[in-house]
């Protein structure tokens, strides 16, 4: 069964990352959204916790939002809008939200 993972809180406030990545296995998916794109600032603590996740991406629009341009992304973190968001959502068997 493959999980789309949603992280939306900030891993500077909360501990939801670090449990989103210990639940994460082959075949998932972890999706940043709201403040959880500030897990996938270039150089932060919380970026190192995604590396070696295969599928992670980022909301557009909500890093955008919060004034970051895509150069300032780590490594291999992908960022899709609103209409791939939902492409990931059919594409999963399950979506996990992680307050």
């Amino acid at each position: 069964m493959s999980i789309l993972h949603l992280v939306s809180k900030s891993p500077y406030e909360r501990n939801n990352l670090d449990t989103c990545v210990d639940f994460v296995r082959d075949g998932d998916a972890v999706l940043l959204i709201e403040d959880g794109v500030y897990a996938a600032v270039k150089g932060g603590a919380a970026a190192a916790k995604l590396q070696g996740l295969a599928d992670v991406s980022v909301l557009g629009g909500d890093l955008a939002a919060r004034g970051f341009a895509v150069d300032k992304l780590a490594d291999g973190v992908k960022v899709v809008d609103y209409a791939d968001f939902v492409d990931m959502v059919e594409a999963k068997d399950k979506v996990q939200s992680w307050l």
